[in-house]
């Protein structure tokens, strides 16, 4: 096998760049096999957050190739009793994770075909055993390197368990009806302040809102209202002025908010998760 020929590794932690963490990953995915390579996806992912590692590998991980290998380590139940796997889904990707609810996304959205248990007495990096607290770099990335050098194969890993057992955090769907859509923001775009909600734009359309509109907007954290107003629904930034509130579609299909050139979150003070609904009503009288 050529090293054309050998899946993609793709990275995604929480560990940042601070210390050696992520180096030692490449460390020991270049000593299994110097020509596999490697990419990073994220190392900023929030500590402990496997939601958000979740949506992660959702927003990114058909834009691979195909067979790519994509290891996602938010694990803040290292060294317990929670399953290490590998799982295969339906259009021919590998995610290598603790099934911690990472894998929501992709089994919702996406699909899973196989999920197996990472057999440690045959997958694990020998020489670190006396540890159990960095399992990215002595059991998910070791496996993913084995995996993508053909030293071992998908059954290789460890035994098969039922997907209906992989761990899911729960996914709201909003509520449409005419003229009105009602939904959470449910993550963020934290390098620009947006915040992404779980209303497709199919759904914003069945409800009658089209590009252009005047929509008006409330928000609610814990049920208390903390953002009202009446937002523009545009296809892009540039069609408001620079620091107007707009509604748009994301690169996901969902409908989201920002500020041209601005911080959404910090102007008004918003944030994401279940708690933070979202309300779009057609202004009827625009």
């Amino acid at each position: 096998m050529s090293k054309f020929d050998k899946p993609i590794l793709v990275f995604q932690t929480d560990f940042t760049y601070l210390e050696g963490a992520v180096s030692s990953m490449y460390g020991v995915v270049k000593t299994v096999d110097r020509e596999l390579e490697i990419f990073d996806g994220t190392h900023q992912i929030p500590q402990y957050d496997t939601w958000s590692a979740s949506y992660r590998l959702h927003q990114s991980l058909q834009f691979w190739p195909k067979g790519t290998i994509y290891v996602s380590v938010v694990d803040p139940g290292v060294g317990t009793q929670r399953r290490a796997c590998v799982a295969k889904t339906v259009d021919g990707y590998y995610v290598v994770s603790p099934d911690n609810g990472s894998l929501t996304h992709v089994k919702k959205f996406i699909g899973i075909e196989e999920v197996r248990e990472i057999d440690e007495s045959v997958n694990r990096l020998q020489s670190t055993r006396g540890t159990s607290v960095f399992h990215g770099r002595d059991l998910f990335g070791y496996t993913a390197a084995r995996l993508a050098s053909g030293i071992i194969d998908f059954e290789g890993v460890g035994p098969a368990y039922p997907v209906e057992e992989i761990v899911e955090h729960p996914i709201l769907e909003p509520e449409v009806s005419e003229g009105c859509v009602k939904g959470i923001f449910e993550i963020n775009d934290p390098n620009f302040g947006n915040l992404w909600t779980n209303i497709p734009l199919e759904s914003f359309e069945q409800a009658g809102f089209c590009y252009g509109d005047i929509v008006r907007v409330r928000v609610t954290h814990a049920g208390e209202a903390v953002f009202t107003g009446k937002v523009r629904f545009c296809p892009s930034f540039g069609f408001v002025e620079k620091g107007e509130a707009m509604i748009y579609n994301n690169e996901l299909m969902h409908i989201s908010m920002a500020v041209s050139q601005g911080n959404f979150c910090e102007k008004y003070g918003l944030s994401y998760g279940t708690d933070w609904e979202a309300s779009f009503f057609i202004d009827k009288n625009v």
